[in-house]
């Protein structure tokens, strides 16, 4: 079936066995305001239009994407073709060909990683609360040790700065610099775990600053020592909340509209 034209192909050095797509609004049948490729089943679209859309994007990817239940935490799962779908978690991580790490954004960061020798994929959820996480170990951190092991790194977590420095990460479409408005709560909680963290927040007065998401998680993956990142660079093109006849946004549309459908990321391993 192929890829709709406006869906988002990662531009990065993965190797030939893996693939990796990110959905755009565009290639469905939902009706306004979930206009049109809508692959969440909880936000109020008719569901099945929603499953409609989900077997557009099966067929096109010819993998089984997994739909996690997100909640905005750190829980990272191994996915097989056994895993259903709900499965709560809001990263996850598989060697088997044909399963899709698939995680669904619209506003939030998806991050999607691979190796240079492709054994593995894995992708991840990162709105700012899963990202910052408790105590410096968000949902990064989680879903690179578990890659890390998955890739036959060893069943112990690796060392900050000591991962396979043959990682590769995509960052894909999210919520901009100049949109993405936050609270004193959200910058406290990503300075308690790293003070470098101050270059992601630009203040705005009375409290208020503007966040970088994109490159807050740059930052905690260069860290963890995964210096190969791609994608979003925080410029216009990627800013969910800016472009909305391509990308979904929970924040511009859900006061406004009642509602807001989810994009999706999936990368996968064939053959």
């Amino acid at each position: 079936m192929g890829f709709h034209p406006d869906w988002m192909v990662p531009d990065w050095p993965a190797p030939a066995g893996v693939r990796a797509v990110c959905t755009t609004r565009a290639g469905g049948v939902s009706r306004p305001p979930f206009d049109s490729l809508n692959l969440g089943d909880h936000v109020n679209d008719d569901l099945g239009a929603v499953t409609a859309n989900r077997r557009v994007l099966r067929e096109a990817i010819d993998a089984r994407p997994v739909f996690l239940q997100q909640v905005h935490g750190t829980a990272v799962v191994a996915l097989d073709m056994g895993t259903p779908d709900a499965t709560v978690a809001d990263a996850c991580v598989t060697a088997v060909p044909g399963v899709a790490c698939t995680v669904m954004v619209a506003d939030c960061l998806p991050v999607l990683l691979t190796s240079r020798r492709g054994t593995a994929v894995a992708a991840a959820h990162a709105g700012w609360r899963g990202l910052a996480g408790e105590g410096g170990r968000g949902v990064l951190e989680s879903v690179v040790d578990a890659f890390w092991r998955r890739c036959g790194g060893g069943a112990s977590k690796p060392a900050a700065g000591h991962v396979p420095d043959d990682i590769l990460a995509w960052l894909g479409p999210c919520i901009g610099p100049q949109a993405f408005e936050v609270g004193p709560e959200v910058r406290e909680a990503f300075l308690a775990a790293d003070p470098q963290a101050e270059a992601g927040f630009k203040p705005l007065g009375n409290g208020k600053y503007l966040a970088d998401l994109q490159a807050l998680a740059r930052q905690r993956l260069r860290a963890l020592g995964v210096t190969a990142v791609f994608g979003n660079d925080g410029s216009a093109p990627w800013c969910t909340t800016s472009n909305p006849s391509r990308f979904f946004s929970h924040r511009r549309d859900s006061l406004v509209l009642g509602g807001s459908g989810r994009l999706a990321a999936c990368i996968w391993r064939v053959g």
